[in-house]
């Protein structure tokens, strides 16, 4: 049975070259020769030249121990014969001389068959050696680099001193496939290619696999002349993915003449399963570098990738960790305070800092607030756009991904990550990334043409490699894994901490009506007696003024619910600012409570004039109700303090009385509402625990802050105004 040619006879083009069987070429570059037998040891086919280059005329069928191979070829098939994991590809190496010749044979198992290759080494073992030591001592000074770039523009200065390419290129993929030359060693004639940009067309999907698979391959000669495999009539063709003197395909070969490359290599570097990056040998001229040499580059980008991984990991852990501390101190604040707003503002540039962001929107109930410098409108806006009904968290990473309406307005903010932290109150987080307008070095124009080339007309590969701008716009900073998966983490404790507080303020919400139907029939029925009295005709002295203070109590705790229910749907109080004269205010009030409660000394002891612009009776409330805190916790007969300073164009209010400092956990929710230390309070049985809370409301929304310390034996409140301009 006579032997017949191999090939899989595909014409191809870049229209075809996505698909191409690049592992099935049937052809071997002509520095070598090749054998393959069936997994019994059968000879089922070889290369045309190999009689030529071993010496004897192969038979279809002969046992390879038939052969007139040197023993230590032999010894290399045998050893593929014996039972292995079908996933074990490793080869088997061994050097030979063969009519006078240095040959390398790399012996390995692929698909059922045992691959023999016989490649000729030009190099001498000695400077093979001295190569090899070179490699060696490259190593160590590739683990000590403590940055990405900094190991790359090592590794490529080491791997062209011990190859002698004219050209090493680091070359590190993005996520669209397209790649960087991010650093490069080149001859000093040679034009530089570092921070060119390359399409991810220059590296079809196939041919991705295969440098995955195997993750180095030479091409000694640009020029070369395929030699065909010959085999059994109607054998499957030879699987070459593993193989080393596998042919190219001719639309790469042209790519390569193109650039005005005479010889190449390129050594993976495999990250985690994923094609990170290239290291990308150039020769001007051919060049045929010794297998060991390229084994030991191959070693090299294995130390370089675990490197890389150790790099990005330590970086990925530093972004965690800080990430997590983040998150820790957000949820404990969270679970303490009552406006989510406040809490997110709080730790705003945490959160910003942590996901490499640089604004923040948060909204809950319809209430929003920004952290950076977004301009008026543009946070409701992003707001808007996000959907009613969200299932996770929302990404977007340029402005295709924005609603058409939108991307006018967006301006530099083109990255969202948003967190839906409470679907059921339309709370949102969202983080920010600005535009980066890049400037981008392609390696010659990267659309296809059609032209006439070696093959043919039909779309070739690039003739120029000389740089071609772009301006590239309207994309961020991708968001990274890393950043992502610190999101959903992030997400899942903010909606834990709101289903927590929903559940309290249900809870609290049913006490209050509890206690409420409970504390008004106590004024309810003093009115009722004090009416049934007045009809009988008795005029009793100070029934008016009890029906008077059982009426003011239900009006106090009604306006205090209806202001907490406008509050609870996230409406604001509506003040009416106005100038007022603070100081005047502060004396009428502290004048009511006198008259009021003449035993209690209220002592004003300092007055300056204060005008701020603000809404005289809800400022009134506020201040009515810090006299009320301190007439009721005070200790009794000791005065009530109250101060009105102007400080750094603030008005300043304080009030203080004598008394315990408040314990740390009540101090921590003393602006929430229906805080257990205020609901049935022995000293205050008709309180509701929404004072303070109904205060500080006020006060922000007359844009000043309201805060409680606890100085020389005085609990202390104060409130910071705006003064008037």
């Amino acid at each position: 049975m006579q032997a017949v040619p191999m090939e899989h006879g595909r014409q191809v083009d870049l229209l075809s070259c996505a698909d191409e069987p690049i592992h099935l070429p049937g052809s071997i570059q002509p520095h070598g020769a090749l054998l393959f037998f069936h997994s019994d040891g059968r000879l089922e086919g070889w290369s045309a030249n190999a009689a030529a280059l071993l010496g004897f005329d192969p038979a279809l069928g002969a046992f390879y121990d038939d052969l007139p191979l040197p023993d230590a070829a032999q010894e290399l098939i045998a050893l593929c014969m014996t039972p292995r994991d079908e996933a074990d590809t490793s080869p088997a190496v061994t050097s030979l001389t063969i009519n006078d010749a240095d040959v390398d044979c790399v012996v390995h198992c692929a698909n059922g068959r045992i691959v023999a290759e016989f490649e000729l080494r030009e190099t001498p073992a000695e400077e093979v050696v001295l190569f090899a030591v070179k490699a060696h001592g490259s190593i160590d000074r590739l683990r000590r680099q403590k940055t990405i770039d900094g190991l790359l523009d090592a590794a490529v200065r080491q791997v062209r001193d011990f190859t002698g390419f004219d050209r090493v290129m680091a070359y590190r993929f993005r996520p669209d496939d397209s790649g960087d030359v991010v650093a490069e060693a080149r001859r000093e004639d040679l034009t530089p290619y570092l921070h060119q940009r390359y399409p991810a067309t220059d590296i079809p999907a196939q041919a991705r696999r295969l440098y995955m698979l195997n993750t180095l391959r030479m091409i000694a000669d640009v020029d070369y002349n395929a030699v065909p495999l010959l085999g059994e009539p109607g054998a499957a063709p030879l699987d070459m993915s593993f193989a080393v003197l596998r042919s190219v395909s001719p639309v790469h070969v042209e790519y390569l003449k193109n650039m005005g490359v005479g010889a190449s290599m390129s050594v993976s570097i495999v990250i985690n399963g994923r094609l990170w990056g290239l290291i990308a040998c150039h020769h001007m001229s051919r060049k045929l570098v010794p297998y060991a040499i390229r084994m030991a580059a191959d070693v090299l980008a294995q130390v370089i990738a675990s490197t890389i991984h150790s790099i990005e990991a330590r970086q990925d852990a530093d972004l965690v960790e800080q990430a997590a501390v983040m998150r820790s101190s957000l949820v404990e604040s969270l679970l303490l305070d009552e406006d989510p707003l406040d809490t997110l503002a709080r730790h705003a540039q945490a959160l910003v800092t942590s996901s490499h962001a640089q604004a923040m929107i948060a909204a809950v109930d319809g209430r929003i607030l920004s952290h950076g410098e977004l301009p008026p409108g543009l946070a409701e806006a992003v707001i808007a756009s996000l959907p009613a009904e969200p299932q996770d968290i929302v990404v977007r990473e340029g402005l295709a991904d924005w609603p058409e309406e939108l991307r006018e307005r967006l301006g530099k903010w083109v990255g969202m990550l948003a967190l839906p932290y409470d679907p059921a109150a339309n709370g949102w987080c969202v983080l920010l990334r600005v535009e980066e307008i890049e400037q981008v070095a392609w390696g010659g124009r990267p659309e296809k043409t059609v032209q006439v080339g070696p093959l043919g007309a039909r779309l070739t590969p690039r003739g120029s490699f000389d740089a071609w701008y772009e301006t590239v716009r309207g994309k961020a900073h991708p968001w990274e894994a890393t950043v992502l998966s610190n999101a959903r983490l992030t997400l899942a404790e903010l909606m834990r901490a709101a289903n927590s507080r929903r559940a309290q303020h249900e809870a609290t919400r049913a006490q209050l009506l509890a206690m409420l139907g409970h504390d008004l029939r106590d004024p309810l029925h003093s009115i009722n007696m004090a009416g049934m009295v007045l009809e009988r005709g008795n005029n009793q002295q100070g029934l008016g003024k009890r029906i008077q203070s059982s009426t003011n109590r239900m009006q106090r705790m009604i306006g205090q619910v209806l202001d907490m229910s406008r509050l609870d749907r996230g409406m604001d109080l509506g003040v009416a600012l106005d100038a007022l004269e603070l100081s005047d205010l502060v004396k009428d009030l502290i004048d009511e409570a006198r008259l009021a409660y003449p035993t209690i000394v209220f002592d004003l002891v300092c007055d300056e004039r204060a005008t701020v612009k603000a809404d005289k009776g809800r400022l009134g409330q506020v201040l009515s109700n810090l006299l009320s805190n301190a007439r009721h916790h005070g200790e009794p007969g000791q005065p009530i303090r109250v101060c009105l300073t102007r400080q750094e164009g603030m008005a300043v209010l304080e009030v203080s009385n004598r008394g315990t400092p408040i314990p740390e956990d009540v101090a921590a929710n003393l602006f929430n509402p229906f805080k257990r230390g205020s609901l049935n309070n022995p000293r205050n049985r008709t309180g509701l625990g929404l004072g303070l809370y109904i205060a500080q409301q006020i006060v922000r929304e007359h844009q000043g802050e309201i805060a409680y310390r606890f100085e020389n034996g005085h609990v202390v409140f104060t409130v910071r105004l705006p003064l008037a301009s």
